[in-house]
């Protein structure tokens, strides 16, 4: 595939848009949701959305940051597996309710779930960063943003 739009060129000609995303993207930072279920966050949305620049870079951090590579490997599976926390599941699951809003998944059941685990605050800061990725992810499928894979 032809990248469309370089993130530098972005960058320069956009630079608002880029400011204004980072900016969410510091709500996560400062929010009291743990690294490592922010990678998972922004990898399923990434999954979701088939963001392969979104999917490696987010990969690689999670690594990084000690997440286990065969928890990522396993991520799209999460349902099945008894290796993601409840708190884990109940994030994954918001997190696909928002990013695939269009097929009606936003039920009660998951909203009320994620309420009780995150309280209200938890919840704004968890939308943020969904809002966030998801941004970010359609920014980077259209443009074709290519990963750079080190062999």
């Amino acid at each position: 595939m032809q990248q469309r739009i370089s993130q530098e060129h972005l960058y320069n000609s956009c630079p608002r848009v880029v400011t204004n995303l980072i900016a969410l993207g510091k709500v996560s930072e400062e929010s009291g949701l743990t690294r490592q279920l922010l990678h998972l966050v922004k990898l399923r949305a990434s999954q979701l959305n088939q963001c392969g620049f979104c999917q490696h870079m987010h990969s690689v951090e999670a690594r990084a940051d000690g997440e286990l590579q065969s928890r990522l490997d396993v991520l799209p599976a999460w349902r099945e597996l008894s290796c993601f926390t409840d708190k884990e599941r109940i994030a994954l699951a918001w997190t696909e309710a928002l990013t695939l809003v269009g097929q009606n998944m936003i039920t009660d059941h998951v909203y009320q779930e994620a309420i009780e685990v995150f309280g209200e605050q938890g919840m704004l800061e968890l939308t943020t960063v969904i809002l966030e990725i998801n941004s970010w992810n359609r920014i980077a499928v259209g443009f074709r943003f290519q990963p750079e894979i080190n062999e």
